[in-house]
């Protein structure tokens, strides 16, 4: 059925639970696993009238993210898949969809934390329903709810 299955991974509670899940697909036969993640393009984040001004440090959150690749690819192997791990660069959603596009996969599986304050989940936005919107291709999203 699935043939090219990419797992996007953050090393979140809610990447490993997909992490973890993704075990069921043995029985779609051996699909080739992709686990990618995503350093996210280089920016300032807040501002001097908000009363703080950070700049990202993408080397250590690719050091990070790096190791949490390899410790997933490694995690998926011990389930017995073939897989490998792609560290892409830029915006999150436009890097997943179009690198799933290159890649012609069928299958693009993500964690999502739902959020049981009505707050956070209207700041924190929703990757997950963006990548819906964005996909070349099916999306499959493993929910963790949030205690």
């Amino acid at each position: 059925m699935y043939k090219h299955i990419i797992l996007a991974y953050d090393g979140s509670a809610s990447g490993q639970k997909a992490l973890i899940e993704i075990k069921e697909l043995a029985h779609w036969g051996q699909p080739r696993l992709t686990l990618v993640a995503v350093v996210p393009t280089p920016m300032d984040v807040g501002s001097m009238e908000m009363g703080y001004y950070a700049s990202t440090n993408t080397a250590a959150v690719e050091a990070q993210l790096e190791q949490q690749l390899n410790d997933g690819v490694a995690a998926l192997k011990a389930m017995g898949f073939a897989a490998h791990g792609e560290l892409l660069k830029g915006e999150v959603i436009k890097a997943l969809s179009e690198y799933a596009d290159r890649m012609s996969a069928d299958l693009l599986v993500v964690g999502h934390r739902h959020e049981s304050n009505l707050l956070r989940r209207w700041w924190s936005g929703s990757t997950a329903k963006a990548l819906v919107d964005e996909s070349p291709c099916n999306v499959l999203i493993v929910v963790e709810r949030s205690a």
